[in-house]
């Protein structure tokens, strides 16, 4: 089950994608977010990468944008090889510092996903595989029609 900790605001953070790009949560405000601390090692990382293309197909016309964070230790290569043979359509950044994953308070199991509501809020927080319909029901919350 998910856990909701909605008193929580996610943390300012800025991160690297496999392309370059520098991505703030805050230029992401007004949208809802999913962040996803992941490993090419990690099995149940790998089996949740087809919920997360599956949800970023469906809503990210409608403003959903999703982060996979991979670990400090994954080495960048295997980051840029599972991200082409998956094909990953949605951000994928580089935590070579481990600086994401202390923003979100350290941060050490993966999977560990979070979804930051709209107004920056953590709806949701859940260490293992997530719940997809679940998922589904608390996105459908922050969808624009």
């Amino acid at each position: 089950m998910l856990s909701s900790c909605r008193s929580h605001v996610a943390p300012e953070t800025t991160f690297s994608t496999i392309t370059g790009q520098k991505i703030t949560l805050s230029a992401l405000r007004g949208k809802p977010v999913i962040v996803t601390f992941w490993a090419t090692d990690c099995a149940s990382c790998i089996k949740e990468i087809p919920h997360l293309i599956e949800l970023y197909q469906r809503y990210h016309n409608q403003g959903l944008e999703i982060i996979a964070v991979a670990m400090a230790y994954d080495p960048p290569n295997h980051v840029l090889d599972m991200t082409k043979a998956q094909q990953l359509p949605y951000y994928v950044a580089l935590d070579m510092q481990s600086e994401n994953a202390h923003a979100f308070g350290d941060v050490s199991l993966t999977p560990t996903t979070f979804l930051i509501a709209p107004d920056g809020s953590i709806a949701l927080q859940k260490t293992g595989l997530f719940d997809l319909p679940e998922m589904n029901s608390q996105l459908s919350k922050y969808i624009k029609g």
